[in-house]
């Protein structure tokens, strides 16, 4: 049985990976700052600023999935949201190279395009916006995620470990699905995520994919759902909230993503579950 250390863990996005790893039958370790609502595997609190206490955690593991970090802009003031992201990062990754860890993969962000949080407002160059989209952030956390993958590709270069930063659309548990007809017709308030959504479970599946692919080297990936999270196509979203926006790439006849996650479905034999329309109806019954 391998053994991977999970952090962040305790986390919304982090409880749905604990949770697949343990049911794929994995050994697995959550390194968090508290402790988890349910109790699925062993948690140990740790500070992944502290390389020393870095090292102790990732002892003995086969890989690591680093999802420890502050989740957004606005939680903490810039400096310490990239402060946090970025330090864990680099700690994870060089205690992990330290121990002789071959596979890590890392949670990176939509946000890193820069239309998330941006102060002026940006537009995407071209839909469904892909992984050679260029990422232009205003803000540090958009910035830190940035960092955190160039930190991935140095460590790839000076190891040859494989770290794959999955950059993931609005995560959405199962228990959220139920607030999905408040804001399908409301585009404007979902436009800056290009209204794209990933389930924790999905999310959850592409994190052990990540780990199990061989020959990834170190590389970024878009994770999201295959479609929109919107009742309204693709193509009159665009025309709604990003009509200067000409350039598209799929024909988008229909309710798709416009958030691309083809590299990640070939490279990893990923594939979604979990779409919203088949989820609320579930709550609906």
């Amino acid at each position: 049985m391998k053994k991977v250390v999970v952090t962040g863990g305790s986390g919304m996005l982090g409880h749905w990976v604990v949770r697949h790893f343990v049911e794929q039958g994995y050994e697995v370790l959550n390194v968090d700052t508290r402790r988890p609502e349910e109790t699925l595997c062993p948690t140990l609190i740790a500070d992944l600023e502290n390389l020393g206490e870095t090292y102790s955690v990732l002892a003995g593991a086969d890989a690591v999935v680093h999802l420890a970090a502050i989740p957004a802009m606005n939680i903490r003031t810039p400096d310490v949201t990239f402060r946090n992201n970025v330090m864990s990062t680099y700690n994870v990754l060089e205690a992990a190279a330290g121990l002789g860890i071959r596979k890590a993969a890392i949670a990176s962000s939509e946000s890193s395009y820069g239309i998330v949080f941006a102060e002026h407002r940006i537009m995407p160059q071209y839909v469904p916006l892909d992984e050679d989209h260029p990422q232009l952030p205003q803000d540090s956390y958009g910035l830190s995620k940035i960092v955190n993958e160039k930190t991935a590709e140095m460590f790839h270069r000076r190891t040859g470990m494989q770290v794959v930063s999955l950059r993931l659309g609005n995560v959405i548990p199962p228990d959220w699905y139920e607030r999905f007809p408040s804001f399908i017709h409301k585009p404007e308030e979902r436009e800056r995520i290009l209204w794209s959504y990933i389930d924790t479970r999905d999310a959850a599946s592409a994190c052990r994919l990540a780990i199990e692919a061989d020959g990834l080297d170190a590389i970024a990936l878009n994770i999201a759902a295959d479609d929109s999270s919107m009742a309204i196509r693709s193509r009159e979203l665009m025309a709604e909230r990003y009509p200067d926006v000409t350039n598209f790439r799929a024909p988008l006849e229909d309710y798709e993503t416009l958030f691309s996650n083809e590299r990640a479905k070939r490279l990893l034999g990923w594939q979604p579950q979990y779409q919203w329309r088949n989820e609320v109806g579930r709550i609906e019954e």
